[in-house]
């Protein structure tokens, strides 16, 4: 019988399909906004970043900074991750720059994630 998932498992698991959601925003829509307008407002559409990066953040903290399973390395490459989303939400430094910063960040942040993920089942596995 499987185990179920623990919070912090499930928190991982969320944080790495937002990013793989934030990462299909970022490419695929731009490509579809040439067949569909509706796409091509929605792929341009501030608040679609700011309400991933919104997401992101609590669901990425909570998953990450736990005391019991805290890892100061991995966190670190969360907060960049989050840090660039942010900026490419705010489109700081330049909204030329919003897509690689978005980019840049989810992919830093799932890979904090998975990072994380393979950390404590390798603890789990030990104890």
């Amino acid at each position: 019988m499987p185990q179920p998932r623990s919070a912090p498992a499930a928190g991982d698991a969320v944080a790495i399909s937002l990013s793989g959601l934030c990462l299909a925003h970022c490419l695929a829509l731009p490509l579809l906004a040439g067949l569909l307008p509706l796409a091509g407002a929605w792929a341009e559409a501030e608040w679609v970043h700011w309400l991933f990066a919104a997401i992101a953040a609590p669901v990425s903290l909570l998953t990450l900074a736990r005391p019991a399973d805290r890892s100061p390395s991995i966190l670190s490459i969360a907060l960049i991750g989050l840090a660039f989303l942010f900026a490419g939400a705010a489109g700081f430094p330049s909204h030329d720059l919003a897509t690689p910063l978005t980019v840049t960040g989810g992919l830093l942040l799932a890979a904090a994630h998975l990072l994380n993920g393979r950390r404590r089942a390798a603890c789990a596995h030990d104890a």
